[in-house]
């Protein structure tokens, strides 16, 4: 579709110049210019395509405050200086104008259409905001970390988002159902919170077919922070420059510091994966490998941890029965 815009605006223009050159007997020259020019304006709109709004209007911003300090600071220099004034003046505007752009557009890659338009109105512009995605809105441990206090502000939700929401809750899958229908009554119960402002905007993006895009573009469109438990939507939205919480990475943070060569009771629940290895899970969920302990499945154990591992998906902690690493370290000691 737009190759068709481009090449249908590149023909005008070489047109318009055989149209206007043909008047004075130019009209291979006109049309030669006019194809130029068409070439110029086509390149230009697909540059100016791929700067955000507002790191352009930062530039302006930025070299306009540039230029006008530079002559409010050469302007009562002006008679000191006398004739030498010229140069010098062309030096301070150079350095200021360039100084000034380059600050703009550092500073006003934060600048949004909404902003602005919302300073107009005396709404002032909003920090602190965060979307939230489907699969923490499904999760539900938004509700109890906001409940905390430890995250406070403005929550964005966007209407393709809640659209994929309803449509997991009128799913036919009984399970998928009542995970939308459970997302919904974690978005009433935050929407109750005194401490959180829930938004739902109509801001959307046609163009882009996946929800995760979608919500990548809408974060860097308003400066926010995305809120998710997705480790592929973090990673694409790390790569993207859009700063991300994970509700995961969370979790695994505050899960208690376990060091080796301590000792915990553990209820041994199932057989490992490697021979003769029990599992055990500690109450936040945290899985604890036990050598030697497929005899003690159903019963309690006393185990000392010998590794700590941590992944992506979680932490997991290595051990030994304490029974076992006694009789080791009795040997040891003989």
């Amino acid at each position: 579709m737009y190759l068709v815009l481009r090449a249908t605006i590149f023909l005008l223009f070489i047109l318009s110049g055989y149209i206007f050159g043909i008047q004075y007997n130019y009209g291979i020259q006109g049309a030669l210019i006019g194809g130029i020019l068409g070439i110029i304006a086509i390149s230009a709109e697909m540059f100016f395509k791929k700067i955000e709004f507002g790191t352009v209007i930062g530039g302006l911003i930025g070299i306009s405050s540039g230029l006008l300090l530079a002559y409010l600071l050469m302007f009562p220099l002006r008679p000191l200086l006398g004739e030498d004034t010229q140069i010098i003046f062309y030096g301070v505007i150079a350095v200021f104008g360039y100084g000034g752009l380059l600050l703009g557009l550092e500073k006003g890659k934060g600048i949004t259409l909404e902003g602005i338009i919302r300073l107009f109105r005396g709404q002032g512009m909003e920090e602190n905001l965060k979307i939230l995605d489907t699969s923490v809105i499904i999760d539900g441990r938004i509700a109890d970390v906001c409940e905390t206090g430890f995250i406070e502000g403005v929550f964005i939700l966007p209407q393709f988002i809640l659209q994929e929401l309803q449509h997991i809750a009128d799913a036919v899958d009984p399970l998928k159902r009542a995970r939308g229908r459970r997302g919904l009554d974690i978005l009433h119960k935050v929407q109750k919170m005194s401490n959180i402002t829930v938004k739902i905007v109509d801001d959307d993006f046609p163009k882009i077919k996946e929800v995760d895009a979608k919500l990548v573009a809408l974060a860097k469109r308003l400066g926010a922070k995305v809120i998710t438990n997705d480790f592929n939507l973090n990673k694409v939205a790390e790569l993207q420059g859009v700063s991300v919480l994970n509700i995961n990475e969370l979790a695994n943070s505050l899960k208690p510091v376990v060091l080796p060569g301590e000792t915990m009771k553990v209820f041994i629940l199932k057989e490992g994966k490697e021979y003769n290895q029990g599992v055990a899970y500690l109450d936040d969920g945290t899985m604890v490998v036990v050598e030697n302990a497929r005899r003690l499945i159903g019963k309690n154990a006393e185990v000392n941890v010998t590794s700590v591992l941590q992944t992506t998906a979680g932490r997991m902690i290595f051990s030994k029965l304490k029974e076992d690493n006694d009789k080791e370290d009795y040997r040891v000691a003989k």
